[in-house]
């Protein structure tokens, strides 16, 4: 009889791999291949369901398999090696301890580069519980290891949507812990304390919140006047739009839709909407590589910009029966619609590099008309009726987040920044910052990029006093004013 379910199960397991229809949620992407290509998932079971402790005897975590901790310790030594700017802050501000007595609630993609982030606020002084901003970001191992080192950590690859935000809720919601601030990836944390724990809500000395998304959920709450705590907009700040949107986008489009669909990018023609920061990334990236690429705009100085980079700005309708690949990186909703997947050429690729899964209506492809095929992790085949196939990745979400991995020094940047900014926020005078939101001072922009300089071997010029004078300048910096953009 045992050996009856077991086979059930496999077969079971066995059609789902190959095929699905509008009843498969976006949860159903069963192999869990960690974009490093490392994860595991081994059994059916919930990690919900699991009883699990560290070494330590801990269980205030809950994870794929605690097991995997090892493997994961190591993924977490290499990208060490490659974040230099966090590391050299840790060093320089261990001693101090900057971030005694914060209380942190996390809400970003867990991956080795965030925990390399993690433990540093840690040694910072820092309490921390976190949770995944992503159902398919999350390195197992990575986890795992977090848990090991008696992190609270939340996170498994493929959650169910309703896993997510129980996640988000056991890291908020804890005995014997008040949090006193946040550090988003898209304003989940910050939404669920909201809605859920007004009081606690209030009693946070603010918000750190580092995508296009979470900043736009904050500034209609400032606008609506629901913000009753200070935040930060490290999104906006340079060492982030310029370094983590831009430089790391022009790799990470390659590098994932090569894992994800071994396609060969001379020639294809491609279209990227929005020309922000990632969008400028991905052109830039596709064209290196032989591409020919589109370009569509809402806003007349990026379409310009587009313009005089050398690509063609065009309306998605004009293209849209012709191109190869479809790219989205506007934060918007329902850019990709049905009516234009509907005339897509068979083998057009569909993914999206914005912080949400609403670009790409995924959800009208569930119908009783389409098949759904997996194919590998992370990468679907729809089917008209016709035999028409669009190949969607990550079923519309992050996808260089789910099928690819990032590169570790420009994390570095980017937590650099994100550390600073909690810094400021949980170190300000109580007058300092009013309940809206604000950037990152400049100041710390500069002294962001200074920490990753030495990589390069980059000998900075010094201003002379003469100079400095004649410039109206300090010689320590800031060297532009706020309004400069770089």
């Amino acid at each position: 009889m045992e050996q009856e379910n077991k086979t059930s199960g496999a077969l079971k397991k066995s059609s789902r791999y190959r095929s699905r229809s509008l009843s498969a949620s976006s949860t159903d992407s069963y192999s869990s291949n960690s974009c490093t290509g490392s994860s595991s998932e081994d059994d059916d079971i919930s990690p919900r369901e699991k009883i699990q402790k560290n070494s330590g005897g801990s269980n205030d975590f809950c994870v794929r398999n605690i097991n995997q901790h090892a493997f994961g310790r190591r993924e977490i030594e290499i990208a060490e090696q490659e974040m230099p700017g966090i590391m050299a802050l840790r060093k320089r501000a261990g001693d101090d301890k900057p971030l005694k007595n914060a209380k942190v609630i996390g809400c970003t993609h867990i991956n080795a580069q965030t925990a390399v982030l993690i433990e540093t606020l840690s040694a910072l002084g820092a309490s921390v519980r976190w949770a995944a901003c992503n159902i398919y970001s999350t390195q197992n191992e990575v986890a795992a290891a977090l848990a090991e080192a008696g992190f609270s950590v939340f996170a498994w690859r493929a959650e169910t949507e309703e896993d997510f935000w129980w996640c988000i809720d056991k890291c908020i919601n804890a005995e014997n812990w008040q949090p006193n601030i946040i550090l988003d990836d898209g304003g989940d944390a910050t939404h669920l304390m909201l809605k859920k724990y007004p009081a606690m809500f209030k009693l946070i000395k603010g918000i750190v919140e580092e995508s296009v998304t979470g900043v736009h959920r904050l500034y209609q709450l400032s606008k609506s006047g629901k913000l009753t705590v200070p935040a930060m907009n490290v999104n906006d700040s340079v060492t982030k739009t310029k370094f983590d949107n831009l430089y790391s986008c022009r790799e990470s489009i390659i590098d994932s839709l090569k894992r994800s669909t071994d396609v060969m990018f001379g020639g294809k023609q491609v279209i990227v909407c929005g020309y922000g920061e990632v969008g400028k990334g991905c052109a830039q990236g596709l064209r290196g590589v032989g591409c020919i690429v589109y370009v569509t705009e809402i806003d007349p100085i990026c379409a310009l910009q587009a313009s005089m980079d050398g690509y063609r700005v065009v309306r998605l309708n004009e293209v849209i029966r012709n191109v190869d690949i479809v790219i989205t990186a506007t934060g918007n909703k329902n850019v990709v619609t049905r009516e234009h997947m509907d005339k897509m050429k068979s083998g057009c690729i569909v993914c999206n590099m914005g912080h949400s899964n609403t670009e790409i209506d995924v959800n009208s492809l569930r119908t009783t008309d389409l098949t759904w095929e997996k194919i590998r992790s992370q990468v679907d085949h729809v089917i008209w009726p016709d035999g028409k196939r669009i190949i969607l990745l990550a079923e519309g979400r992050l996808v260089n987040l789910s099928c690819s991995s990032l590169s570790s020094f420009v994390v570095s940047i980017t937590s650099a920044t994100q550390a600073l900014a909690l810094i400021e926020l949980f170190n300000a005078p109580p007058n300092r910052y009013k309940s809206d939101v604000y950037l990152l001072p400049k100041k710390m922009d500069e002294y962001v990029a200074t920490l990753h300089l030495p990589t390069f071997d980059a000998h900075l010029t010094e201003l002379t006093d003469d100079q400095a004078k004649y410039m109206g300048l300090n010689k320590a910096g800031p060297f532009k004013p706020n309004y400069y953009r770089y």
